[in-house]
């Protein structure tokens, strides 16, 4: 099955690692520094132009990929728990 990330990115359920509160853990320097990294070997994508609540870290094709959302946690559980 497939989550609705924002925009008109959606992925597919079984390439996901975790969800994470962008506001909660990007306080500490290893979250960021993992957010940065990904960014700067274009891994990071950035699904909405609205302020970012969450990260969804995948793998895709045998790469780590994080899906920047406006989407909260809360919302993509709920979204991934009503497709069984």
């Amino acid at each position: 099955m497939y989550i609705h990330l924002g925009e008109q990115i959606s992925i597919n359920d079984t390439t996901v690692i975790g969800v994470f509160d962008i506001e909660n853990t990007t306080i500490g320097p290893d979250t960021r520094a993992y957010l940065s990294r990904l960014e700067k070997e274009g891994k990071a994508v950035n699904v909405s132009a609205e302020m970012p609540k969450s990260f969804v870290v995948c793998i895709e094709n045998g790469e780590e990929v994080a899906y920047i959302s406006s989407i909260s946690v809360s919302t993509l559980r709920k979204r991934a728990l009503t497709m069984f």
